[in-house]
């Protein structure tokens, strides 16, 4: 069962993950993912990534291209507790673009304790409209 402290600790989390891209401090990925995270952006059409450098060198090559979105704005937060270290997080997330569009999709979430701070291990993105995976599909 998540406390209210790991409740608070993974909201965090995933907050801090929208501050640290639009800011690009992408030197600082190790503090939301876990080193095996898996980032599944297959729905967008841009692919898998797998591991903290993979990831770090994608969110580096999106913000160098112009095309990543410059705000992040998430909300609508769903924790289930899915073992004693681990829980899922369902979310929304509205995302303003460099061309001043808007862009919503849907987080999905695997968090893991690592080392004694919540950490993403796994994460599909799926934009608004489309139907969101079950976990069994991933």
């Amino acid at each position: 069962m998540l406390t209210t402290e790991d409740r608070l600790d993974i909201a965090e989390t995933l907050a801090l993950h929208a501050h640290l891209v639009d800011a690009d401090q992408l030197d600082r990925i190790d503090e939301l993912f876990t080193p095996d995270a898996v980032y599944d952006m297959t729905a967008p059409g841009i692919g898998v990534f797998e591991g903290l450098d993979t990831i770090c060198a994608a969110a580096a090559q999106l913000s160098a291209s112009g095309h990543a979105p410059i705000a992040h704005f998430l909300t609508n937060i769903i924790l289930t507790s899915t073992g004693e270290d681990e829980a899922t997080a369902l979310s929304k997330c509205l995302m303003i673009m460099a061309t001043g569009t808007t862009q919503g999709v849907t987080y999905d979430d695997t968090l893991r304790r690592d080392q004694g701070h919540w950490r993403i291990s796994h994460r599909v993105i799926t934009p608004a409209g489309r139907p969101v995976a079950t976990r069994e599909e991933h």
